[in-house]
């Protein structure tokens, strides 16, 4: 049986880290997701929203590095939980539990700071100057473009 379920949406609150009796880190929060399509006359998106729960690691990296609004990529499984209201009555809920929870966005720049994600991309310089080109590579344009035509010889491939 597979039961794997992957959402992309932003935190609608600050998640919330709490700990079990036995110091276990747990973090619930939910994300708003958008549908892929209108309403039934083509009118406005409709959005879902979706509640995630996650332990251990992901639990203190998801209260550490996300914040309400932030865009998240959750991935994990389906779970259907059973539980009685104050009132006796008997509910049914659904989450997605956690496996991994990745960053959906790049930090803004004002924000600060290089992207989150582990990726920084490189600040666009004033003036640009092309590398040096290696032997064979007569036709390497001078200038901001990365595609240059090769000058393959006598036309034969190398292999």
């Amino acid at each position: 049986m597979l039961n794997h379920i992957v959402v992309m949406g932003r935190l609608t609150r600050d998640p919330e880290l709490r700990y079990t009796q036995s110091q276990l880190p747990v973090v619930s929060f939910t994300v708003a997701v958008d549908r892929d399509f209108g309403g039934r006359d083509g009118g406005e998106k409709q959005t879902d929203f979706i509640d995630c729960v996650a332990w251990r690691h992901t639990a203190e990296f998801v209260s550490k590095y996300f914040a309400k609004g932030s865009m998240a990529v959750v991935s994990g499984r389906l779970q259907i939980r059973d539980w009685t209201d104050r009132e006796g009555g008997k509910r049914r809920s659904a989450e997605i539990v956690a496996d991994n929870v990745y960053f959906g966005e790049s930090k803004r720049r004002d924000e600060g700071g290089a992207p989150s994600g582990g990726y920084s991309r490189p600040e666009p310089r004033d003036s640009y100057s092309a590398p040096a080109a290696p032997s064979g590579y007569d036709n390497v344009p001078k200038g901001p473009s990365a595609f240059a035509e090769l000058d393959d010889g006598d036309g034969e491939l190398p292999f």
